[in-house]
Order: C-alpha cells, then structure tokens, then sequence
C-alpha cells in the first residue's frame, strides 16, 4: 500500500475527555468506546470477539464493558444484542433465558396459556414474573409487546 492508498484508509476521529469523566467506567469500558468509535457506522462494527482481540481483553471483559455501555445508554440494546447475542447477557438469568427461547418459539401467547404452561413445568407464577420483569429491565421484550405489557 503506498502512501495515497494508507492516508485515504485511515480513519481520523476525535474522542472528548467526556470519555474520562463518566463516574464508574473502567478501562475496558473506555477502551470499548475508543475502538467503537474508530469504525464508521453500526454495519461495519467487527464481530465481539475482534474488538475483544483490538482491545486487549478477554471476551467476558469485552461483554462486561458492552453491557456497561448499554446501561449508560451509549450504545442501544439492539446493539449489545447484535454484537453479544441473547443467550451470553451475564445479567440474565438461566430462568430468563429459559424464558426468552420460549417467547422466541411462541412469540403471540398471552398470559393465561403462559400460567398454564408454567403449572406443568413446576414453575411458580411469580418465578414467570420475576423472569418476564428481568427480560423487560435489560430490553429483550422490546419486539415481543404483548410480553413487554405482563412484565409492567
């Protein structure tokens, strides 16, 4: 690559020292905004285990500093979910997981067929809710609307 072709592929981006006055935001956090920033839009973002490698950490740590970012509301839910996928969000429960593989199954039932299928399974109504509420909190709902109105 000659020297044309080198400066028309890199990137120049400005990161503020904002960056370094969130409260709580450790070093993989930082470092996870840096190497989001350096590519040019959502679609062209590498797979998590690549910015996992670019950043130095491992993959736990590259999936602990994503979900930070979604909790302070610097990357969407949808997002995080593209990037991690649904079933590694540490934040969740195997019961919301659980959950979450069913509503993917049966995205239209309603509460009463749910409290049923949850009499069979030995499952209390209030372990349902607890998992519903978790799925709801960390926005995984989102596209299922009559789930995301039980969880309320």
């Amino acid at each position: 690559m000659d020297n044309e072709q080198a400066r028309e592929a890199t990137r120049h981006f400005t990161v503020t020292d904002d960056l370094f006055r969130y409260p709580g935001m450790d070093i993989y956090t930082q470092m996870m905004v840096i190497l989001l920033k350096c590519f040019s839009s959502e679609s062209n973002i590498p797979e998590l285990v690549d910015l996992a490698r670019l950043g130095r950490m491992n993959l736990k740590q590259a999936t602990k500093a994503m979900q930070n970012l979604v909790e302070m509301k610097i990357i969407s839910q949808k997002m995080f979910r593209r990037m991690v996928g649904d079933f590694q969000d540490d934040r969740l429960s195997w019961a919301a997981k659980g959950l979450l593989a069913f509503c993917k199954e049966h995205p239209t039932i309603d509460i009463n067929d749910l409290l049923d299928l949850s009499s069979e399974s030995g499952e209390e109504e209030s372990s349902i809710r607890r998992a519903l509420t978790e799925l709801h909190q960390y926005g995984y709902l989102d596209e299922y609307p009559a789930w995301s109105q039980i969880a309320n």
